[in-house]
């Protein structure tokens, strides 16, 4: 697969807190008005509180388009953002997600809890079945991800993690390099890595 080379919507899974550190609220905010100056829409959860609404406030006030893509049931609980350029309000967080997917040409993950990895995760796996074929972006912030890095060299030393599931991640401190690497990224070829047993 040729390089994207031009990403017009990007996907960002964050959290719906702000964590512990200022630093977190810090990189959404410039994460959302660095992809509102480069004329990239954000596609993200819908949120209105921690580093979602802090990312799309942000991508807001540059003057970006932000759609938010959200359950019934959470809108019904206020937690939907009312002033980005579109919701999509849908009925399940399995639509939500599929939907966040069809709309991106890339997805970057920010620092978040159970629900970010949770995305990360599926949107990870779907690459690597070939559902899609898009770039996957872990933006760094206080080295959040060393850890998930260590977990996956443990999963790769224990031979549950073959192939070239790792070459789909681009990892990066800093949200322009991270953009440029994800337009430039090329696709790694779906590989069967499963051995079967004899009988």
């Amino acid at each position: 697969m040729p390089a994207i080379s031009e990403l017009r919507r990007v996907a960002v899974y964050c959290a719906s807190n702000d964590g512990a550190k200022p630093a977190y609220v810090a990189t959404a905010q410039a994460l959302g008005t660095l992809l509102a100056q480069r004329g990239i829409t954000v596609v993200y959860g819908g949120g209105r509180t921690g580093l979602m609404g802090a990312l799309a406030d942000a991508a807001l006030a540059a003057g970006g388009e932000v759609i938010g893509v959200m359950p019934h049931g959470l809108v019904e609980r206020e937690v939907a953002h009312k002033g980005i350029t579109s919701l999509r309000v849908v009925d399940s967080m399995h639509e939500r997600k599929a939907m966040i997917a069809e709309l991106a040409d890339a997805f970057i993950t920010m620092p978040g809890g159970i629900g970010t990895l949770e995305e990360f995760f599926e949107t990870w796996t779907w690459a690597t079945l070939g559902v899609h074929r898009k770039p996957i972006g872990l933006l760094d912030c206080d080295d959040f991800w060393s850890p998930l890095q260590s977990l996956l060299d443990r999963l790769e030393g224990e031979g549950f993690l073959r192939g070239s599931p790792r070459d789909w991640l681009v990892r990066d401190h800093d949200a322009a390099s991270l953009l440029d690497r994800l337009a430039n990224f090329e696709a790694p070829p779906v590989r069967r890595w499963l051995r079967l047993r004899e009988t």
